[in-house]
């Protein structure tokens, strides 16, 4: 049944392999379970009811992605989705997270049209490749920071803006130590390093006295806290018509992004280089964004640890249902989930800083009038605590720099609409984004 269902034997592939590569996957990108509930939770949100919808949204997902598209590759809250959601829309604009939530959910219908009415290709090219890079990047710096300040190495200042905190603190030599570990985890090729870096800290923490041991094992704790908890009319105000672009922009490229990176180092794109049965492939996306709202948890993406598993041969969709499979599982590790404290979840958002800075590697550093707009996106995003400024920024200098350099072929129809709309929104709700705390 397995092998008519996914076609292993025509792809290259068994069960066993396919089984090796899910387990691969879900280790690689288990902190997700850790580190979005904790994220979440500082908006007021339950703990515990975000670790279910967290685990139920990435399964769901997942599932899809295994039995309608059958790819290997599987989803979950996105990670600085999760820090737009959090610091930006509800702690940086003042917005409850019911309608964040109701933001969610509509920033994931306009996925799903868009996704199924073939639009999405038109929009992915209309955006210069060195924004596209800039905003990944941006969005590294910016889980970055969020990561130092939890983790207590830089801390705030009245002269400085930001400084560095107290090092000497246990809690900021963990954080550090669990930085190094994943990095050389990772460098040494060993699966689950971010895993193992935050179980790491967290067993030290607790025989340090530092931390509470809240138990390993219980019955899933009730989602009521969230489900269903969306504010849809709240979400329909104009001024938060910028924080659904956000939300459909960046998942957009992500989830994209990641489906064609993937898909091409394990050989599945086509002989034009394409991905085939896209549609299917980000519909699982849009589903899991928008169930994921209902439930109460921010936007999920394709997640790019999925190559752990491809690297290891998973081919198919199996592998993706053994990972769906494997998040149901971890709904009884919630005493595990809250066991961890912030500090140990520190080191994951740093290290997946580092791998998506890489993309400035790619800038043509040499146009300026693509270098320099890129900068400008990467930079303002951590610097004013807000993916949406530096998604602007980058945008409306995109389109003046070019138009002043006399290079007017190179901006389309798109940017020159976005670039624009942003313009009239930061004109219109200057202080949209801007909480009095």
């Amino acid at each position: 049944m397995l092998e008519s269902f996914f076609k292993l034997k025509e792809n290259g592939t068994d069960v066993r392999t396919e089984v090796i590569a899910g387990f691969t996957t879900f280790l690689t990108m288990a902190y997700i379970v850790f580190v979005n509930p904790s994220i979440l939770a500082k908006t007021g949100m339950d703990f515990n009811s975000v670790f279910v919808a967290t685990c139920l949204a990435a399964a769901l997902g997942t599932a899809i992605m295994a039995l309608v598209a059958n790819y290997p590759i599987a989803l979950a809250p996105g990670m600085g989705l999760n820090a737009y959601f959090t610091y930006t829309v509800v702690l940086g604009m003042g917005v409850s997270w019911q309608v964040a939530l109701g933001a969610v959910f509509i920033s994931g219908v306009i996925f799903l049209c868009v996704s199924l009415f073939k639009v999405r290709e038109a929009i992915v090219n209309a955006i210069p490749h060195s924004l596209k890079l800039a905003i990944s990047a941006g969005v590294g710096m910016f889980l970055a920071i969020v990561a130092l300040k939890n983790a207590g190495v830089v801390t705030g200042s009245p002269a400085t803006l930001v400084t560095l905190g107290d090092i000497h603190a246990p809690q900021t030599l963990l954080a550090i130590f669990g930085f190094f570990l994943i990095v050389a985890l990772e460098y040494r090729k060993v699966h689950g390093s971010i895993i193992i870096s935050i179980l790491a800290v967290t067993l030290i923490s607790i025989g340090m006295g530092l931390s509470e041991f809240k138990g390993v094992f219980s019955a899933p704790p009730s989602m009521a806290p969230t489900f269903m908890q969306m504010d849809l009319m709240g979400a329909l105000d104009v001024a938060l018509l910028g924080v659904v672009f956000v939300l459909f922009f960046v998942d957009l490229f992500d989830t994209t992004g990641t489906l064609v990176g993937v898909s091409h180092r394990a050989g599945l794109l086509d002989k034009d280089g394409k991905l085939p049965r896209l549609k299917k492939a980000l519909l699982a996306d849009s589903v899991a964004i928008t169930a994921g709202a209902v439930m109460g948890t921010s936007s999920s993406t394709a997640y790019v640890e999925s190559a752990a598993g491809t690297s290891v041969g998973g081919r198919t969709g199996l592998t993706s249902l053994v990972v769906a499979i494997l998040f149901l599982l971890a709904l009884w590790f919630s005493p595990l989930a809250a066991t961890v404290p912030a500090y140990a979840t520190a080191p994951a958002l740093c290290y997946v800083a580092v791998l998506m800075t890489r993309g400035l590697a790619e800038i043509e550093w040499d146009d300026l009038t693509e270098s320099a707009p890129a900068v400008m996106t990467a930079l303002a995003m951590p610097f004013t605590f807000s993916i949406a400024d530096g998604i602007a920024f980058g945008f409306i200098s995109y389109a003046v720099i070019k138009l002043l350099a006399g290079r007017y072929k190179d901006l389309s129809a798109a940017v020159l609409i976005i670039a624009a709309l942003w313009v009239v929104k930061i004109c219109l709700f200057p202080l949209s984004e801007r909480s009095d705390e």
